[in-house]
């Protein structure tokens, strides 16, 4: 998945690999887990147009929206199925 097709806030599904880091969809957060090098050549230059992308679509959502001051953490409890 291109940045272009990432949907901050949308859906719980949306994942992009930018080299070792995962941007990750949430309906109350977008979460970035991993590392990136973004070197000084054409392929850094690329991870780092990717990057800003992700995070101008991200910004824009958080900007025009009626924000909270602050979300809940993301862990639920789930009753065990097995016991």
């Amino acid at each position: 998945m291109t940045a272009k097709r990432f949907s901050p806030f949308k859906n719980e599904v949306d994942r992009v690999q930018i080299g070792d880091l995962t941007v990750e969809n949430r309906l109350d957060r977008v979460a970035l887990a991993g590392r990136l090098d973004i070197t000084l050549d054409l392929a850094g230059l690329d991870a780092a147009h990717e990057l800003m992308e992700l995070l101008s679509l991200t910004l824009h959502e958080l900007v025009h929206a009626s924000l909270p001051d602050k979300v809940a953490a993301g862990t639920a409890t789930v009753k065990n199925p097995f016991g």
